[in-house]
């Protein structure tokens, strides 16, 4: 404990006789933190943003469909109404019920929409007016009308580029056209009651939302489903939940009736988009920190040869060429946590107070900016995680070690008779 104490207190003063030097290093450090902080808090935000707006516009974070449904995409691979039921008793299960928000049954299959100017193929959704409005985004991008309602029954609410391209308008009547329950080609005669616009061309000319019950009755599958769509309170919490959500339902899953697919799963586009952000922004932390280990091994590798004499005089009375490195590398380490801190201090602060309400980009655009299929929000909000601000501290700690390794190895080569001659 005393020669630690002996370390630090050295580390410490050596620092302080090379102030200029150990400031701009410093300085270096602090603003590595500072925008290693800012770019992972906006980075996290970002993300946050796209998942929120992917899932509600998609299957959910959660999707619970018959195994075979993400391949076939036919209304012959959908969940009964015994597997519906076990669903939801497993969706309400303490364990689960505590993480979700939202539980939206969907009967979904291709189709084609026809009017008397033209057919367009689409995919139709029956879909819980109530439920869905909670869960999904697309009634509030209604350009022209409303959204489906509890009591309607041959309504359908569609996109402003199929719409455009049938030459429907509200009130409209047009013909959906899909295959049943049974294999037949069964058709549906449907009122435009809304016109939605997303400014995502593949939802807007392909998407059709009808009442789920006017969905099964239309395809021969009353009380049936083909997606459970299951919205959790945080994106961090999907893989939990989904988790004990297959423990809930074994059983079916083990009799092959049903799947559990995390957003990751249902959507590859969307994990892919994510995880390439994340590694461009890992790359632009990676090529600032190689920078700011170079100073750092600048600094300390010229803090040795300019003590030579010093190293000598320490190892003549007593220092091992092994406690001369480890002095070298606590310099290193020391200066390295101690702005390190400052640096992420200083992130945080500066991120929460000029942009806790989020980072308006909007300027950088003028319309609807679109992303793998996602709308995205020109207001950026960054997301504040401690698990982050540990990595931050432990990544720059590594750099700084690493940093200071040379330079240690250096000084445990230094002859000792050589050193105590003249003062290099």
């Amino acid at each position: 404990m005393e020669r630690s104490r002996l370390m630090m207190t050295l580390a410490f003063r050596n620092l302080r006789r090379q102030a200029r030097r150990s400031l701009l290093t410093a300085a270096a450090m602090v603003i590595g933190g500072g925008l290693l902080i800012f770019s992972v808090s906006l980075g996290d935000g970002t993300h946050e943003d796209w998942i929120e707006s992917g899932v509600r516009m998609g299957s959910g974070h959660i999707a619970i469909q018959a195994p075979k449904y993400a391949v076939s995409r036919k209304i012959e691979d959908r969940l009964g109404a015994a597997s519906l039921r076990a669903v939801h008793e497993g969706t309400r299960s303490p364990g689960v019920a505590e993480s979700v928000l939202e539980v939206v049954p969907r009967l979904t299959t291709g189709g084609l929409a026809s009017s008397p100017t033209g057919a367009r193929p689409v995919e139709v959704v029956g879909a819980d007016p109530v439920a869905e409005a909670r869960f999904s985004t697309l009634d509030e991008r209604a350009v022209e009308g409303r959204y489906l309602e509890p009591d309607d029954r041959l309504a359908a609410y569609i996109g402003a580029e199929l719409a455009e391209g049938l030459e429907l308008r509200l009130g409209s009547r047009m013909v959906l056209t899909a295959q049943d329950a049974e294999g037949e080609i069964s058709g549906q005669l449907v009122r435009v009651v809304g016109i939605f616009g997303t400014g995502i061309p593949e939802v807007d000319q392909r998407i059709v939302h009808i009442p789920l019950q006017t969905a099964g009755a239309w395809l021969g599958a009353e009380g049936a489903v083909t997606t459970v769509a299951v919205l959790v309170d945080k994106s961090r919490a999907v893989r939990r939940t989904a988790r004990l959500l297959e423990d809930e339902l074994a059983a079916p899953i083990a009799a092959g009736d049903l799947a559990v697919l995390t957003w990751q799963e249902a959507m590859p586009e969307l994990d892919a988009v994510v995880k390439v952000d994340d590694l461009g922004n890992y790359m632009f932390q990676g090529i600032t920190f190689g920078i700011i280990a170079l100073a750092i091994v600048n600094t300390i590798l010229m803090s040795v040869l300019y003590r030579h004499r010093e190293f000598g005089v320490l190892q003549a009375l007593g220092f091992t060429p092994g406690q001369t490195g480890t002095l070298v590398m606590a310099e290193g380490v020391v200066l390295t946590v101690l702005s390190g801190l400052l640096g992420i201090g200083l992130g945080l602060f500066v991120t929460w107070f000029f942009w806790r309400d989020g980072l308006d980009i909007s300027f950088t655009w003028q319309e609807d900016w679109t992303f793998s299929g996602v709308v995205l929000d020109p207001v950026i909000v960054p997301l504040f995680r401690a698990a982050r601000v540990i990595q931050g501290l432990l990544f720059i700690l590594f750099v700084g070690t690493v940093a200071s390794l040379y330079p240690a190895y250096r000084a445990t080569r230094i002859d000792v008779a050589e050193a105590m001659k003249f003062e290099r």
